[in-house]
């Protein structure tokens, strides 16, 4: 069994005039991934290994929900795969991931996060919100074999609000 919970970074600020890699987050998108990041602690879901797109606006969400998970920050990779917008180098790269890890979180940007949760999960979600998190379970032992999964949690931080 391998589960990915993907969580779409937060809500950007366009108010700088700065590369899209350095957009940093708006104040809302600071308050919704803290929101969703607190559902996410009390489920109680133990993360072997967190992946994170190297954008300014992913790694501020990253940073945001390991700290309130207290997360050890030995176990976070910043990978350029994952600044990726199709899903095409998102799934590439997950399927290279070490099969010691059963459970990872990755953050990414849309439209790569929307086209995965439905591709890979058996929900149809139309749009993962910013910062919105998609958890889907695989049958499988190795993670070069993800193909469909069971989609088994969806928390957008509207519902929070």
């Amino acid at each position: 069994m391998r589960t990915i919970i993907f969580v779409r970074h937060g809500k950007s600020s366009w108010e700088l005039n700065v590369s899209d890699q350095d957009r940093p987050l708006k104040e809302r998108g600071i308050n919704d991934a803290y929101l969703v990041s607190k559902v996410l602690k009390s489920s109680g879901v133990h993360i072997d290994f967190v992946f994170s797109s190297p954008a300014n606006r992913a790694l501020h969400t990253c940073m945001i929900f390991l700290r309130n998970l207290d997360f050890d920050l030995n176990k976070l990779l910043v990978s350029k795969e994952l600044y990726d917008f199709s899903g095409e180098s998102v799934l590439r790269f997950l399927k290279q991931v070490n099969n010691d890890y059963k459970t990872i979180l990755v953050f990414g940007h849309n439209y790569a996060l929307t086209t995965l949760v439905n591709t890979l999960g058996d929900r149809y979600i139309e749009n993962v919100p910013t910062s919105g998190l998609t958890k889907i379970e695989f049958s499988i032992e190795n993670w070069e074999k993800i193909t469909k999964g069971k989609t088994t949690e969806v928390v957008f931080p509207k519902e929070l609000r």
